[in-house]
């Protein structure tokens, strides 16, 4: 042991990439508040009948847990392939620990040192250190006022920008903004790299609304990224997987950790997708309270903006520390995104909406 070793006491003192010098980790505030609404969850638990029959699932798994997880997770890529139709198969699945590590699956292989990393601010806070955390280049586009992107300039943007990755929320995190399915094949059209259609909300769209999953076929450079954590309440489980061409999915096998995916996440993810209809049912209350909220911010004199997701991004707050702050103290937490005079609430149940709705109209009126 040196005398620089018995001295180290913080970061500055230990031989750190330089790039992450200066840097906080990610993360939204988390306190034991009566109503927590900042992070997106699906607020509904699990229904009981399913939650005893995943559990059923595990308990068969954990006979097994001294061995290895099958590798390949085929069971459960099926199971995505089956959710999902579109004429996909297990070979066109791949999952992770949650939708970020399947980023990360495609930015390691596809991003890195020396390669650039798009994607149309303001989106995803986790794109920005992603791209960081593999060495890449974070790059971000404009949208326009009220948060959308037409076809033609997004395809300016990208081919201006010429990146490796592009990264395309939809409907878009934090703005809740959707995106089109021309903006889609725009982008891919002028794009040199991969494409990625990241998905996460698309279960709380209009069940109209097409997916880009419909673009996959003849396109090996696009993927479509989904979770469980959102409209299958499984955020503390943590699911994610993609859908891409079969070599695209071998792409991510040169990178990601063997077994990667625990036998026990393996089989909850497996009966969670068999009981899809019953997880999903809960889908229909939740958009009725997001319609539910934006009415009734608009009512105080808030501007909510259009979302198709579980949340509400609404401005019009003339000091969003100062409200969020009066809304903390009343037992409610919400999210500030770093946006000028915004905040973002997830539309929680029934109770919880009630109990945001009536503490912002205590506070007073909007700006």
């Amino acid at each position: 042991m040196t005398d620089t070793d018995r001295a180290a006491v913080s970061l500055d003192d230990l031989p750190l990439r330089d790039d992450l010098r200066g840097l906080q980790p990610y993360g939204a505030p988390q306190a034991p508040l009566p109503v927590a609404l900042n992070v997106n969850e699906n607020t509904h638990p699990v229904p009981d009948a399913v939650a005893d029959e995943i559990l059923d699932d595990i308990a068969v798994a954990l006979q097994q847990v001294n061995r290895y997880p099958d590798r390949e997770f085929t069971t459960l890529r099926a199971s995505f392939a089956e959710y999902l139709g579109h004429g996909l198969d297990a070979q066109n699945m791949w999952a992770g620990n949650g939708s970020n590590e399947v980023l990360q699956h495609i930015l390691q292989a596809f991003a890195g040192p020396g390669r650039t990393v798009f994607g149309f601010a303001p989106t995803y806070s986790m794109y920005p250190l992603l791209a960081q955390g593999t060495g890449a280049r974070w790059a971000a586009g404009e949208r326009q006022p009220d948060y959308t992107i037409t076809a033609e300039d997004a395809a300016a943007q990208v081919a201006a920008a010429d990146p490796d990755v592009v990264l395309l929320c939809t409907p878009n995190n934090p703005t809740g903004t959707p995106l089109g399915i021309d903006v889609v094949e725009a982008v891919y059209e002028a794009a040199r790299g991969v494409v990625v259609v990241d998905e996460a909300y698309q279960e709380f769209a209009p069940r109209e609304a097409p997916s880009a999953l419909s673009l996959l076929e003849g396109r090996p450079r696009l993927a479509v990224s989904r979770t469980m954590s959102k409209a299958f309440a499984f955020a503390g489980a943590r699911v994610g997987y993609l859908a891409a061409d079969p070599v695209f999915i071998d792409a991510l096998r040169l990178v990601r950790l063997p077994y990667h995916l625990s036998g026990l996440t393996q089989a909850a993810a497996v009966a969670a997708l068999r009981n899809a209809p019953t997880m999903l049912a809960m889908v229909d209350e939740i958009v009725g309270q997001r319609e539910r909220i934006s009415a009734t911010l608009e009512a105080l004199g808030y501007a909510p903006h259009e979302s198709w997701t579980n949340f509400v991004l609404f401005g019009g707050v003339s000091d969003p520390a100062a409200t969020w702050r009066a809304l903390y103290e009343r037992g409610v937490l919400i999210r500030d995104v770093g946006i000028p005079g915004h905040l973002r609430v997830t539309a929680g149940t029934e109770a919880e909406t009630t109990a945001f709705l009536d503490a912002l109209a205590s506070i007073g009126s909007a700006s």
